[in-house]
């Protein structure tokens, strides 16, 4: 049987997700504002990606092709309790773009008339020049995510991917700007307990991609995110794996206590910034990487490896 066709469906799902602030994009992508977004037109302050890598929070686009996923993380802020409906029919990328890029412009116009903010900001916004394929859901069901990248690339915007890695032939073939891959776990069973795998052998899957990731064409990044009480005290085991992936970059973040996940985790198990520092300084030892930059507010630091420069201009693609 197909992924795709093991997935539960609920038809009322698409309504959550709208009364939520998402919009749904032709038959199963969607795209949202982002709060940083708004934040930097009114130049209040930009999300930590802009820190860590340059991007421009005002011209950047938060969407993705698919909101279902085939993880259901205990941490995940997202109604995973109640999965999507696996559309009969995929849209083409140029469809996908069009209508995020639309949906984006349409949320940024009405900072146009807010009082005291830097016009240029502002219609530079109506621009968007990066995709953050990464809002919900796991990109690489989507059939033709390598199309959407080179789509995205085409009409003069960078990207990058967030994944789970559990589809490793996709991870291979993808070109984003940056490809990132999510590592919440640093040994199988933690990983079972945590993220709920709709199939035990997607770890292996995982396995699979971190091997795929070092020579990647593209540049990219390993992700963690530490909830207390689950996956947070075996540095070793985490550096080992990434090891073998060999990234340019690692983040390492806090759980937050955010949306769907109050109902299955304690405020408690959300680490603090002290903590995700503790934590990163041990595992750029672990990895020899260095300890580059931090930002308190989003409880995330960033390692890089000792011959990469931690800010890169983000419009070289």
């Amino acid at each position: 049987m197909n992924l795709l066709d093991a997935m539960n469906t609920s038809p009322d799902q698409f309504d959550r997700f709208k009364k939520q602030g998402y919009h749904i994009v032709g038959a199963h992508s969607a795209v949202k504002p982002c709060l940083w977004s708004g934040r930097a037109v009114k130049e209040k302050g930009s999300c930590y990606k802009s820190k860590f890598y340059g991007i421009d929070s005002h011209r950047c686009i938060q969407m993705t092709p698919y909101l279902g996923c085939n993880q259901a993380c205990i941490y995940c802020w997202r109604p995973i309790e109640h999965p999507v409906e696996v559309p009969q029919h995929w849209d083409a990328p140029e469809v996908i773009v069009e209508g995020c890029i639309n949906a984006q412009r349409s949320f940024m116009s009405g900072y146009g008339g807010i009082e005291n903010i830097d016009k240029s900001i502002w219609q530079q916004s109506m621009e968007p020049r990066h995709a953050a394929i990464s809002l919900a859901g796991e990109p690489t069901l989507y059939p033709d995510l390598g199309g959407l990248v080179e789509e995205f690339h085409r009409r003069g915007l960078t990207t990058f991917v967030v994944t789970n890695g559990t589809r490793p032939e996709v991870v291979e073939n993808i070109r984003p700007t940056q490809l990132y891959m999510s590592l919440d776990a640093p040994d199988k069973n933690t990983y079972l307990e945590l993220c709920f795998p709709r199939n035990p052998a997607m770890w292996e899957q995982i396995l699979r991609s971190l091997k795929i990731l070092d020579g990647h064409p593209s540049r990219t990044a390993i992700r963690i995110t530490l909830v207390k009480g689950h996956n947070i005290k075996d540095v070793q085991g985490y550096a080992r794996l990434i090891e073998t992936a060999a990234p340019d970059f690692v983040e390492v973040k806090a759980y937050m206590h955010l949306g769907y996940s109050r109902k299955r985790l304690e405020r408690e198990a959300m680490p603090q910034h002290e903590e995700i520092l503790q934590f990163s300084a041990q595992l750029a030892d672990e990895l020899d990487y260095q300890l580059k930059d931090d930002v308190e507010l989003s409880r995330v630091a960033m390692l890089s490896k000792r011959d990469t420069i931690g800010k890169i201009d983000w419009a070289d693609k």
